[in-house]
């Protein structure tokens, strides 16, 4: 599994919905699957689960706005 695969696995169990596996450019926000607590989640999660800590400051909606674009983000803190 690709880094990228494990992280839209990870956004798919925190807005526990699998629509995402199918759709990795579904903008979370606008479809509702995730909110600000979703977000907090997530960024524990992924800081857990990669080893990659995310400052809530860096996390901006357009920017984090689908799992495709959360992924290339990650990659960019590895």
């Amino acid at each position: 599994m690709t880094f990228t695969d494990q992280v839209i696995a990870l956004v798919a169990e925190v807005c526990q919905d699998d629509i995402i596996k199918d759709d990795p450019n579904i903008d979370l926000f606008d479809a509702g699957l995730l909110d600000s607590f979703g977000t907090v989640e997530l960024l524990v999660l992924i800081e857990e689960r990669f080893g990659i800590n995310v400052p809530i400051t860096e996390f901006d909606r357009e920017t984090w706005a689908t799992p495709r674009k959360i992924a290339e983000r990650l990659a960019d803190f590895k």
